[in-house]
């Protein structure tokens, strides 16, 4: 069994392939879905590979082949992978909208997102006995679709995680016009047992992303991107467990970087709180520095009470201190209102950053 605080497996999904192209964008090139799918994701193997020796990556196809749905899921489940990243490209009858979109396992809330299901789904007719494989699931019936997004996913918080890290590094760092972490049934993440994301890395039927997304600079923008995301992903994963040190307000007037020391270097005493019986807590982090930030509001965009922790080398940094999961999901989705859309649910128990799966189990208990 693979260690929960490790991100040492990574299985990167290139979509569709041989007689399954994808869509065609506007037929002005002859780059399809899967041909930019494929480029992306050898790019952000490579980027894996460069930065981590030790992480392995596999794909589901290194070429132009078919591959089935429920075959890619197989190859993720028995290389027991930490992560699974599935890349694709959106299409839309009306050629105006543009932007990525990265979905996670759920219940569709749009019909946009449905037909994004559906048409990524339909891959499965290409398959021979898909009705046995799928257990009657038909990518056309909007009620297969419902059913399958029922689906119990244990990493649905992980999957959130890392989708809300892809979208803030397409918008932020590519200049993308991010649509957002969705939700829809998708077969090819739903029968992985990891935590799983499905990338649309922007329309190839419009003009102007296709001629994006068709480039090499492009594509490779876009590699970049979701590397640094599971760069970010596998840093919150990995934390060390270090105790939370609160950094004080500092009223002297001192610079990001300095740590906001003010008689005792910023670190104070340990949070007072009224921990659950098992010492868990839930927080929400926000940021990820080289360099130490002052804990005041207008460093963190008007957030208070904002903790600062080590890990992995790096300083970071939290707000909330909640008992249980949900109440954490609030403070989550104010920080988002604030402007933070990569933040996301770390755990802690008594102080040390556990994995976040066995602290909702304890959570439970």
């Amino acid at each position: 069994m693979n260690d929960p605080t490790k991100v040492d497996v990574v299985v990167i999904d290139p979509g569709h392939g041989g007689k399954d192209p994808g869509n065609l964008g506007t037929g002005r090139f002859k780059t399809t879905e899967k041909h930019v799918a494929l480029n992306v994701s050898k790019l952000l193997g490579k980027y894996i590979k460069d930065a981590f020796p030790d992480v392995k990556v596999i794909y589901t196809r290194e070429d132009d082949r078919f591959i089935e749905l429920k075959e890619r899921c197989e190859i993720a489940n028995k290389a027991k992978a930490d992560v699974f990243i599935s890349i694709h490209c959106n299409a839309n009858d009306n050629h105006d909208p543009h932007g990525t979109e990265t979905f996670v396992m759920g219940l569709h809330k749009t019909d946009a997102n449905l037909k994004t299901a559906q048409r990524e789904n339909a891959s499965i007719l290409l398959e021979e006995g898909h009705e046995l494989k799928y257990e009657g699931f038909d990518p056309k019936d909007p009620e297969s679709i419902i059913l399958l997004s029922l689906r119990q996913n244990a990493h649905m918080m992980q999957s959130s995680e890392l989708a809300g890290m892809i979208e803030k590094q397409f918008k932020e760092r590519v200049g993308r016009n991010a649509r957002g972490v969705k939700q829809a049934g998708f077969l090819v993440i739903s029968y992985t047992t990891m935590p799983a994301v499905l990338v649309e890395l922007g329309f190839l039927t419009n003009d102007k992303e296709e001629d994006f997304l068709q480039k090499e600079q492009g594509q490779d923008y876009m590699a970049s991107a979701i590397y640094r995301a599971f760069k970010e992903y596998k840093a919150g994963i990995e934390g060390t467990d270090v105790a939370l040190e609160p950094v004080k307000v500092d009223s002297t007037g001192g610079k990001e970087g300095d740590g906001g020391k003010g008689g005792d270097g910023g670190k104070g005493s340990p949070v007072a709180v009224k921990p659950n019986d098992n010492g868990v807590r839930f927080k929400v982090q926000i940021a990820v520095s080289r360099k130490r930030i002052k804990c005041e509001p207008k460093n963190f965009n008007g957030l208070e009470d904002v903790v600062e922790y080590e890990g992995g080398g790096m300083f970071k940094y939290v707000v909330g201190n909640e008992s249980t999961p949900d109440a954490a999901g609030k403070v989550k989705e104010l920080c988002r209102q604030k402007g933070y859309d990569g933040a996301f649910i770390v755990a802690f128990q008594d102080g040390n950053r556990i994995e976040l799966e066995k602290a909702v189990t304890l959570a439970k208990q």
